[in-house]
């Protein structure tokens, strides 16, 4: 009997079609990589396996060595638990069973075994007992956090599938940082957002993705042949034969298209009427340099620093970081790269990190947290600094709010410069430094902003967010995060303005300047210089090529101050006609 076939409807955050069978995401708290071993590898797995359950005894047994004398007792009893947990056959032992019997790698086994316990947990009837799931999720969480901290060191011929499509309850930044090193044709998920940090990542891989589908990862089943519609939100699941070679077309046109715009990559980036534009790229890690030297980017205008703080649970030292920052400043040959500092908080959280406040985006995230917490700001502006003497570095100062936290910073980094000239360390005394402006209060006071620094990059997501008081991440409120509100395009415009005023350049590193229906509105609201991640920069160069500034100014400024939507989606088509 042939399987049912029914589709999904959800937000496109990652355009592309892909094509394939569908692999599920562990439901467990903690979303882990599922892929199948060769049988002569299965030993290596094994002892990979027994190491991580023996790094995590000797965490426990060192933290109960060293409790506090004024500690709870319960503390006490509390890490026995999990000792006891960590030694049972059910933890310990039935993991490998599964991956002898089915070659899967040790973590998806132990999520696996770990639901299942969970499982039998629920059936209990008497409520104390069955809160002690809870015990046993924390335990395989530690497991699972020392085996991905000791990745399986894989042989470079295991055959992945690249045509196996994730299908999640939700994923985080972390999560992706993960899935980024098994190789998915696509990924769908129940919850989340076009502007999440997690979508940002699905298109920086380039990966055809949809989210907020809200039933996918209970309706679909493991190995169900599925096609990603990327760009239109649409999940078919199981298709029949007709649609399967309807979309096998589309999927070809798409290559094609994408094939072509390949050509310009060493064109001049330009308008008609010779206006120069800056194309950079957006990245999280050093492994992106390759992508970003493939789009014949200008430089990296935006270096998300905070992925090197992701899936640890400890702070990257001084040298890590160096040796990172250095790498890249390395690897763009002389172009520039601009660096964030740290920007946690939100949805793009750390073991290691503060509590988790009611409501992440407005707590102690980017700057708030860095001011708070001296000692990691100074660590890592001193990597940052050290790895200018080896590039065209520049320093960027994430959600800038107020005049304070400018002063703080820019005090911050003279104490780093200072220390480094007392240990006779290098760096270049005149980096740049600049600040973003993604926080309403910053925008209408960007000239004083252009005035105190070197340049400015406009974080367009955030900015949207705090302006419309839309969470980016929440699919139910989706309809209305807006980049057409003219509110926003407004801040945008008057950003763009105070640093022409003042001399100082100014970037969109949001995801604004990845879209190239937005394109010719950017430029004719004054950007002269775009940050992208490297899949979009292409199709953002094709727009620019098309575009003569005499002819978007007029009609950005007519969209600009228009706030009827039907009016407004009129004004882009004539701008994209």
């Amino acid at each position: 009997m042939p399987a049912t076939s029914f589709s999904l409807h959800g937000i496109g955050v990652s355009g592309g079609i892909a094509i394939g069978y569908a692999h599920l995401a562990s439901n467990a708290r903690v979303e882990v990589p599922q892929y199948m071993l060769d049988r002569k590898y299965i030993k290596d797995e094994l002892a990979r396996f027994d190491e991580a359950i023996m790094a995590t005894r000797a965490e426990l047994e060192n933290l109960r060595e060293h409790i506090p004398s004024n500690a709870p007792a319960e503390l006490s009893a509390f890490l026995d638990m999990h000792l006891m947990f960590l030694g049972d056959s059910m933890i310990a032992e039935e993991p490998k069973r599964l991956i002898r019997e089915t070659q899967c790698n040790a973590e998806w086994a132990l999520a696996q075994q770990m639901e299942a316990l969970v499982a039998r947990f629920e059936e209990i009837d008497d409520p104390y007992l069955r809160s002690r799931q809870e015990d046993v999720v924390q335990v395989v969480q530690r497991v699972l956090k020392a085996l991905m901290g000791h990745p399986s060191h894989l042989p470079l011929d295991v055959d992945f599938d690249s045509e196996r499509i994730l299908v999640a309850h939700e994923l985080t930044p972390a999560d992706m940082v993960i899935f980024k090193n098994v190789h998915f044709a696509a990924f769908i998920t129940d919850l989340g957002g076009a502007t999440s940090h997690t979508a940002i990542l699905a298109r920086s891989m380039a990966m055809p993705s949809v989210m907020a589908l809200h039933t996918a990862r209970g309706l679909i089943r493991d190995h169900d042949l599925l096609i990603v519609d990327g760009r239109d939100g649409v999940v078919i699941v199981n298709p029949d034969e007709s649609v399967l070679a309807e979309y096998r077309l589309r999927q070809n046109q798409w290559r094609i298209d994408t094939d072509k715009l390949k050509r310009l990559k060493s064109s001049k980036s330009a308008t008609l009427d010779g206006t120069p534009v800056e194309l950079m790229a957006n990245i999280e890690l050093l492994d992106d340099i390759d992508a970003v030297k493939a789009a014949g980017a200008q430089g990296v205008g935006l270096f998300r620093s905070e992925f090197l703080f992701l899936n640890r649970d400890d702070l990257p030292d001084e040298e890590e970081q160096f040796e990172s920052y250095k790498a890249v400043a390395e690897a763009l040959d002389g172009k520039p790269v601009t660096i964030r500092t740290l920007d946690l908080g939100a949805d793009k959280q750390a073991p290691w990190g503060h509590t988790v406040a009611d409501n992440p985006a407005l707590g102690l995230r980017a700057i708030r947290l860095c001011l708070a917490e001296p000692g990691l700001f100074h660590t890592q502006l001193r990597a940052i600094l050290r790895a200018s003497a080896h590039g065209r570095v520049r320093m960027l100062i994430p959600m800038l709010a107020s005049f304070t936290e400018l002063r703080q910073s820019l005090q911050r980094i003279d104490e780093a410069k200072a220390s480094l000239r007392k240990d006779g360390l290098k760096f270049d005394e005149g980096i740049p430094i600049g600040g973003m402006i993604e926080v309403p209060a910053a925008a209408l006071s960007a000239a004083f902003f252009a005035e105190q620094l070197d340049f400015l990059s406009i974080g367009t997501n955030d900015l949207i967010q705090y302006t419309l008081a839309i969470d980016r991440a929440d699919d139910s409120v989706a309809h209305l995060y807006d980049p057409l509100n003219p509110a926003v395009l407004g801040l945008v415009q008057q950003t763009i303005r105070a640093g022409a005023k003042a001399g100082k350049p100014v970037s969109v590193c949001g995801e604004m300047a990845g879209d190239p229906l937005l394109t010719r509105l950017l430029l004719g609201l004054g950007l002269r210089s775009f940050s992208m991640h490297p899949a979009s920069l292409l199709q953002v160069k094709q727009q620019v090529l098309k575009s003569h500034i005499e002819d978007v100014t007029p009609i950005a400024q007519k969209l600009l101050k228009n706030i009827d939507p039907e009016k407004t989606a009129a004004l882009l088509a004539r701008l994209n006609g």
